[in-house]
């Protein structure tokens, strides 16, 4: 009933910037928190920034400052904002979200993956 679809990943050059989005479609009726999650080759998924329906947000250090995590509830869209990318940030970033959708005259809670997209920041 819901998906979850990366766009705007690539390649980058380090120092550059990139904005990835995740867009929730099917009967969405809206996303609560959400995160996004990197997995570099050979490397363990890592959370990367989180989103709650508050709009407070977290990151890991690694990328404070850098990265900013936002959402559009209008058009059900989450984003990552990358600034000043470094080559370890080269991974496939992944969203996951806790979208409340409806069957019928019910409504839901579900936890939700994006299949991936890669950014990969190399000159």
């Amino acid at each position: 009933q819901v998906q979850l679809v990366e766009s705007g990943g690539g390649l980058v050059q380090p120092g550059g910037s990139l904005t990835i989005s995740c867009a929730a479609s099917g009967s969405v009726l809206f996303i609560n928190a959400a995160n996004w999650y990197r997995q570099a080759q050979g490397k363990q998924r890592e959370l990367v920034a989180g989103i709650k329906n508050d709009n407070t947000t977290t990151y890991t250090d690694s990328v404070k400052g850098r990265f900013t995590i936002s959402r559009d509830n209008a058009k059900n869209t989450l984003y990552l904002q990358m600034n000043s990318l470094k080559p370890e940030d080269t991974a496939i970033y992944f969203c996951n979200a806790d979208v409340k959708y409806y069957v019928g005259s019910y409504d839901f809670f579900g936890d939700y993956w994006g299949q991936g997209i890669q950014v990969t920041v190399s000159s």
